[in-house]
């Protein structure tokens, strides 16, 4: 069984009732795959290539990515958090570096590196239009690692612009953790998280995930399910 082994951050990341509604990107992507694919979760909550890589996470999937598999690497919200030393990366020289790394890691084990740029978070300045965010520099510095690498890239940035400016502020809601108090009985106070996902946050994006798989074509896209409308 190939397996799918996802380094990134909270917006990836596995969910349990301790943490609901909150749900990650790699915790619903098994929806888009074939059966005889296995997604292998090691996303983790405040996580930045720097930090992700100290903590010995990465080493954990060295010790079992493998010939045939994919490595999804998806970091930048929290590269981007200059006031903590232990996670800041500076976007073209230190992230761009820590990149490497994984994508290393995946091909010294004959495993197939993807870089996958940071979902956008709800910056509305008004019901239509997006604030710049923080990512940006961070999303050109993988797309440029992504070039000199020759790795693939899934521009999930640009897509959930996108998709956040079609909803518009209010619609958009439904996606990310922000509702009103006492909507959810584990979770009673209010939120305004404009960060991470709900469900169907979740299955949106990870569906443009999907969906740029589908377009890079080859084993990419074989991995997902025959005849997905995306």
């Amino acid at each position: 069984m190939n397996k799918i082994f996802w380094a990134a951050d909270s917006t990836v990341q596995t969910n349990d009732f301790t943490t609901y509604p909150q749900t990650g990107i790699g915790q619903v992507f098994p929806l888009f795959v074939k059966n005889e694919y296995q997604i292998v979760n090691h996303a983790k909550n405040g996580r930045s290539t720097k930090s992700f890589m100290d903590e010995g996470r990465l080493k954990a999937i060295e010790e079992k990515i493998g010939a045939g598999d994919f490595l999804f690497i998806q970091f930048g919200h929290n590269d981007e958090k200059k006031e903590d030393p232990t996670r800041y990366t500076e976007p073209f020289s230190t992230y761009m570096e820590n990149l490497e790394t994984f994508i290393r890691v995946a091909r010294d084990h004959s495993a197939y590196p993807v870089l996958i740029t940071p979902l956008e978070r709800r910056c509305f300045m008004d019901e239509k239009h997006l604030g710049i965010g923080a990512h940006s520099d961070y999303v050109a510095a993988m797309k440029q690692t992504a070039e000199k690498n020759n790795v693939p890239l899934v521009d999930l940035y640009s897509m959930s612009r996108m998709e956040l400016k079609k909803a518009g502020e209010k619609n958009s809601r439904r996606w990310y953790m922000f509702f009103p108090e006492g909507e959810y009985k584990n979770h009673p106070e209010k939120s305004e998280d404009n960060t991470h996902l709900r469900y169907d946050g979740a299955v949106n994006f990870a569906s443009l995930i999907a969906k740029g798989l589908k377009e890079i074509g080859g084993i990419y896209a074989e991995m997902l399910l025959d005849d997905l409308k995306l």
